[in-house]
C-alpha cells in the first residue's frame, strides 16, 4: 500500500497481519479529494488497521491526528507506519489501542473530521455515530466520515446529523454526516 497524496505521496507502507481491508487507493483519493485541505484540523480515525487513513490525513496537513484499533496484532506495524509521518511531518500521532467503543465511551476530545471504518459484518454503525455526536466528539460543522458495505443501509439522520454527502466504490459506500 502506498499514501495516496499531500507531502507523503507515494510513501509505502505496510499491511498488519490478522483481518484487515485497506481502504482501496482510488477511494482514499476521492474521500480526501472531497475533504480538500486539512491544514490545521483534527483528524480521528477508529477502526484504524494499519493506520493508513491516519497517515493519509497527516499527509494533508492534518496537525492533530488521533487513532483507535483494539486488535494487538496490528500494533508493531501501525507504529511502524506512523513514524514515517512522525520524522517526515514532526508531528505526533496519538494511537489508541481498545475497543472503539470504550474509546468513544471516555473520550473527552472533540474533531473537525471522524473517520469509522467498522469491519463490513460490524452492525452498529449508527449506534456508534450518535454516541460520539452525543459526547460532542464532532466539532461543530465537522464531519463524520462512514466506510460501509452497500447491503448496510443508512438513515439520512442521525441524532443532530445530516447526511450531506455519498461516495460509492463498487461494493463500498462512504457517507458523509455533519451538523450544518
Amino acid at each position: 500500500m502506498r499514501i495516496t497524496g499531500g507531502t507523503l505521496a507515494g510513501r509505502s507502507i505496510k499491511c498488519p497481519q490478522g483481518i484487515i481491508r485497506p481502504a482501496m487507493d482510488k477511494m482514499r483519493e476521492s474521500i480526501f479529494a472531497v475533504l480538500g485541505d486539512l491544514t490545521g484540523m483534527s483528524f480521528l480515525d477508529l477502526f484504524s488497521g494499519s493506520g493508513t487513513i491516519a497517515l493519509e490525513a497527516a499527509s494533508r496537513g492534518a496537525s492533530r491526528v488521533e487513532l483507535c484499533e483494539k486488535d494487538k496484532i496490528k500494533i508493531p506495524i501501525i507504529f511502524e507506519n506512523i513514524a514515517i509521518a512522525e520524522k517526515a511531518l514532526g508531528i505526533k500521532i496519538q494511537c489508541h489501542f481498545m475497543p472503539v467503543e470504550y474509546f468513544i465511551k471516555r473520550c473527552k476530545t472533540s474533531f473537525d473530521y471522524i473517520f469509522f471504518d467498522p469491519p463490513f459484518a460490524y452492525k452498529f454503525h449508527e449506534d456508534l455515530i450518535k454516541k460520539a455526536y452525543e459526547k460532542n466528539m464532532l466539532n461543530s460543522g465537522g464531519i463524520i466520515l462512514v466506510h460501509r458495505p452497500e447491503e448496510h443501509n443508512m438513515p439520512d439522520k442521525i441524532a443532530g446529523l445530516k447526511r450531506c454527502d455519498k461516495r460509492v466504490y463498487g461494493r463500498s459506500i462512504c457517507d458523509f454526516y455533519s451538523d450544518k
